[in-house]
């Protein structure tokens, strides 16, 4: 990976949030291809056209479980005045030999089944006395208790137009129609349709392995006891569930204290199983923020420029971000603030988005929408900030829910959405329209 953008910035340089998130994606890019069997490749992206080797369905088949008529035959089929056919024997899904109807025939045939040959029609077993002689039936009886069904007579008491209740072939999709176009993610209605035209395998950019850590002593892992000064660390689950939201395969790996090797030690030893690399905590101007302390000098030996670089973004809350790669393989790290909010919001940013790249996709991006701002008091902003207040979206209006505070966990748990405030304005009135990110 190229880090030739990271470096034309000086140490002093206040970042944009879109220069940082230029710098990102412009370093980032998508995993190679790989083949996978369809239900590894859930949530893939497709780096090919597929094309529909066989029409779907193959053959004409029954939409109903009844009889195959000719429509001659049932003209004017009424209660007072069935038509009575001839029962010839049964045509059931999958069945290798389809019985052949002739005048006066029919054959019984369940739903799916291949309609036989002089068939033009699918009378529903409702529209029969099911062969049983006791007037109309509400549904078949299985052939191992009512095995007569199958042969003798069938009074039916509707008359059916030609192909009523056929499947007709291909009008799913035809031999040789585009299924699914490159850059598709694979859902489960995607891997059916694979599925159901035979392909077993496919050919996609790998779901990226992004392997998350928090960083501080005073962190303590949840279900444990707390100790004086201690939190229990956040941080690590959120944002190991918000990479496997954006499609990743993330790992969480637990709080590593505030010691600079052991850092070190820990990422070495991560970097085995990442494509991106996601710490939080440790990146501001402490005494003891050893992510900033343990990376700052680290540097890939065979890629000049390349190495982690720490900088101060104009925006709230996240200012102090790092970015950059390590290790032989050029892995890409990003180093998220500590405070909870302020590593979720960077996240939303700049993390998600580089996931996306991961996978291959055009659209890496949030969706984002204008909405009407609803507070009982105005909105303020640090000038020269982009902040991003959390909130609640519905209905073309947002709502601020809890306050700037980069801590406020209780309040991200209740927000759908980002308000957006520029740089330049440091007061929102309540009935602006806003800038909104949607959180999902």
């Amino acid at each position: 990976m190229s880090t030739a953008a990271t470096r034309t910035a000086g140490p002093d340089h206040l970042w944009t949030v879109d220069e940082h998130l230029e710098d990102i994606l412009a370093t980032v890019r998508p995993l190679e291809p790989i083949e996978l069997q369809l239900l590894d490749a859930q949530g893939c992206v497709l780096v090919e056209d597929i094309t529909v080797p066989v029409s779907l369905p193959p053959f004409d088949n029954s939409s109903m479980d009844g009889y195959a008529v000719r429509v001659t035959d049932v003209a004017g089929a009424s209660e007072e005045f069935p038509a009575v056919l001839t029962v010839v024997g049964d045509v059931a899904a999958g069945q290798a030999e389809p019985l052949h109807v002739g005048p006066g025939e029919t054959a019984r045939i369940m739903t799916g089944a291949p309609l036989p040959p002089g068939a033009e029609a699918v009378v529903p077993v409702e529209w029969t006395d099911g062969g049983l002689g006791g007037g109309p039936v509400t549904g078949m009886r299985a052939r191992s208790q009512a095995p007569e069904a199958a042969t003798g007579h069938v009074h039916v008491y509707r008359s059916a137009e030609a192909r009523a209740h056929v499947r007709a072939k291909g009008s799913d999709v035809k031999a040789g129609d585009r299924a699914l176009d490159a850059g598709t993610v694979l859902g489960p209605p995607q891997i059916a349709l694979l599925a159901a035209i035979g392909r077993g395998t496919v050919r996609v950019r790998p779901r990226p392995r992004v392997v998350v850590m928090s960083t501080g002593s005073e962190l303590v892992q949840p279900d444990e006891q707390l100790g004086d000064g201690q939190i229990y660390d956040s941080n690590s689950f959120a944002l190991t569930a918000a990479a496997r939201d954006a499609g990743a395969i993330a790992y969480r790996v637990g709080a590593v204290a505030d010691d600079a090797e052991t850092l070190r030690d820990t990422i070495e030893d991560q970097l085995v199983r990442a494509d991106l690399m996601v710490t939080t905590g440790g990146v501001s101007v402490g005494a003891y923020d050893v992510v900033k302390e343990a990376l700052s000098s680290v540097g890939d030996e065979d890629e000049e420029g390349a190495g982690i670089d720490f900088r101060k973004l104009a925006m709230q809350p996240g200012k102090p971000q790092g970015f950059g790669s390590i290790g032989p393989d050029h892995i890409p790290l990003l180093a998220l603030p500590g405070n909870p909010v302020s590593s979720y919001v960077s996240f939303e940013l700049f993390v998600r988005p580089a996931i996306r790249a991961l996978m291959g996709l055009d659209d890496v991006h949030r969706p984002r929408t204008r909405a009407t701002l609803t507070t009982d008091k105005a909105l303020t902003s640090p000038k020269g900030r982009r902040q991003f207040l959390r909130g609640t979206y519905a209905d073309g209006e947002v709502t601020p829910v809890g306050g700037a505070g980069s801590h406020l966990v209780a309040a991200l748990a209740l927000a759908d959405a980002l308000i957006v405030v520029p740089e330049d304005v440091e007061s929102v009135e309540p009935g602006t329209e806003v800038e909104v990110v949607l959180l999902g």
